[in-house]
């Protein structure tokens, strides 16, 4: 048994989650996760995420506790890591089989949104973006009866995306309407259409009702990525800086740093309790940061 489990470092859903792999076979990892009461949910292709209180079963088990460095390497070496293209056509039909379960009266709808979801000039805005919000949209409701009109307005929400606010967000809702149109009432487009648009001012969110209970789980979801891991965070930013790469450095570092601070000024970034819980304090450390290393550059 050749079982490795990193230390837990990655925050999570009110907890800090580590990797399970084997560097032997995919059939030891999945029949270790079985016998220590790991859900086949929690496989990602190539790994298991394991959350903190799941560890000392793990250890007990035989499984050895490696850094994060040593269990990559060990991944690669023993050939079963996956590889980006292998990552992202797992993604898309993942995210196609989550969209069926929703719409399975529109799959040509659900591949159309895939295809602009998966556009080469995208880095944060893409299939990745889009999987972790669906998920977190269901983690933040604590169900898995989320309203459709939330699930469908994550689905539209960038779907057209230039890297222009609010532009972007009202030609993703009129596309919502246009695609929308032959499969559902014309009160849930509407609905759908508003969530879209609120996503356009999320430095400007605070005006959402607490009551507004939609709204809420859609813009926490899309804004739970601030509340990352440093380095997932270090990641995000430098994926914005790619997605605006056409704008001068100076440019890009005022327009940024006017966007942290309105973020900053909020009395709350999140909206729901859990938002509050799980992110809150994590997003405005790191907002602070990138705030001050941008003021430094700018300096």
């Amino acid at each position: 048994m050749a079982l490795f489990v990193d230390h837990p470092m990655w925050p999570a859903h009110g907890t800090r989650w580590a990797h399970l792999i084997s560097d032997v076979s995919l059939a030891e990892l999945h029949a270790f996760a079985a016998a220590n009461q790991l859900p086949r949910r929690a496989f990602d292709l190539d790994h298991y995420d394991v959350p903190a209180d799941a560890l000392p079963r793990l250890l007990a088990a035989g499984a050895r506790e490696v850094t994060a460095r040593e269990l990559i390497t060990r991944l690669r070496g023993s050939g079963l890591r996956v590889t980006r293209a292998q990552r992202l056509a797992a993604r898309r039909a993942e995210l196609y089989d989550q969209w069926m379960q929703v719409m399975p009266q529109a799959p040509e709808v659900g591949s159309e949104l895939l295809g602009r979801w998966a556009e080469s000039h995208r880095r944060h805005h893409g299939l990745s973006h889009l999987r972790a919000m669906l998920f977190d949209i269901h983690a933040l409701t604590g169900t898995t009866n989320v309203r459709r009109e939330v699930v469908l307005a994550a689905w539209f929400h960038d779907a057209v995306w230039r890297g222009s606010t609010p532009q972007d967000e009202h030609a993703s809702a009129e596309l919502a309407g246009a695609l929308l149109t032959p499969h559902v009432s014309a009160a849930e487009i509407s609905e759908v259409q508003r969530l879209i648009r609120l996503t356009a001012g999320h430095t400007d969110a605070g005006h959402t009702a607490a009551s507004d209970r939609a709204a809420a789980v859609l813009l926490d979801a899309d804004l739970a990525v601030l509340g990352s891991h440093p380095s997932r965070f270090a990641r995000y930013t430098r994926d914005i800086r790619a997605e605006y790469s056409h704008v001068p450095d100076a440019d890009f570092r005022r327009g940024r740093q006017r966007v942290l601070t309105a973020l900053l000024a909020r009395p709350q970034l999140y909206l729901t309790a859990r938002g509050r819980e799980w992110w809150e304090e994590r997003a405005r450390e790191n907002l602070a940061t990138e705030r001050e290393e941008l003021a430094f550059l700018s300096s």
